[in-house]
């Protein structure tokens, strides 16, 4: 007795272009052929899922699950392979945004509920499944993955990190207002025949090259200053915080220096 199954649309597939989707599916197909037996699952996924009108052309995101259970993935085999993948999708489209995973690392992520294989699971269309992501997409819709207690403080445990982090950054930006003041002051120096001092005496010398011949208001030699004495305290951990008002009044007078500095170096 023969009889034909019938292969129902993926709900998730109107969540994406034509055009995304046949590029997606004209990969899935060309990798297969490439690396017969390598791939567990070609998942269409990420941005373009997501309507948002932007000024340019969106990533098409795919995921590859690679079967690293049964098969030996050593550094040779993962070299060749990303070159592929690369030579690859770049023959079919410069759109492409590739992530792979290995699959006991897709595992891993289910079984905690991790949110990076939630959303995996949230938007992806299988376009290759040896019936590993489909099913588990399945398992997430009835409710039956969800994060553990570690997979939770693992991630409350990164907020705190993070935002010591974004106080750092804030704090590199302003020793880097202070390099970029520092820079065009020598600039400034040199365009007078003056050997470039070292940094503590940049402010000194701009007053008496500059603001005693009336050629610069004091105010930007006392910037100068507040940026050297500041970059010295948190390089010397006696700054470790600096809020955002602080860092554009800093940010301001940087920027108003070095427009003074640039008169300088075009007067004739």
């Amino acid at each position: 007795m023969e009889f034909k199954i019938g292969k129902k649309e993926h709900w998730n597939i109107k969540k994406y272009g034509q055009e995304e989707h046949s590029l997606a599916k004209k990969l899935s197909d060309s990798l297969l052929k490439e690396m017969p037996g390598f791939l567990m699952s070609v998942v269409l996924f990420g941005s373009s899922a997501r309507q948002e009108k932007t000024a340019y052309e969106k990533d098409i995101d795919v995921l590859l699950i690679v079967n690293d259970v049964s098969i030996v993935i050593s550094p040779e085999v993962s070299q060749s392979f990303r070159v592929i993948v690369e030579k690859t999708a770049g023959k079919i489209s410069s759109r492409f945004h590739i992530n792979t995973i290995k699959l006991s690392n897709f595992w891993d992520y289910l079984r905690d509920g991790d949110p990076i294989g939630i959303n995996m699971l949230r938007d992806g269309v299988p376009l290759f499944d040896t019936g590993i992501f489909e099913p588990a997409q399945q398992l997430l819709f009835q409710g039956r993955i969800r994060p553990t207690k570690e997979a939770v403080w693992i991630y409350w445990a990164r907020a705190p990190n993070t935002i010591q982090n974004a106080k750092w950054h804030v704090l590199q930006a302003v020793i880097d207002l202070y390099w970029a003041a520092i820079d065009a002051a020598h600039a400034a120096l040199m365009r007078i025949g003056e050997t470039p001092p070292t940094p503590s005496h940049v402010a000194d010398m701009l007053i008496e090259k500059f603001v005693k011949t009336g050629h610069l208001q004091k105010k930007y030699a006392e910037t100068m200053r507040n940026l050297h004495r500041t970059a010295k305290m948190i390089a010397h951990r006696q700054i470790v915080d600096i809020t955002g008002d602080a860092y554009t009044n800093f940010l301001n007078e940087t920027d108003e220096f070095v427009h003074a500095m640039k008169k300088i170096i075009e007067t004739e």
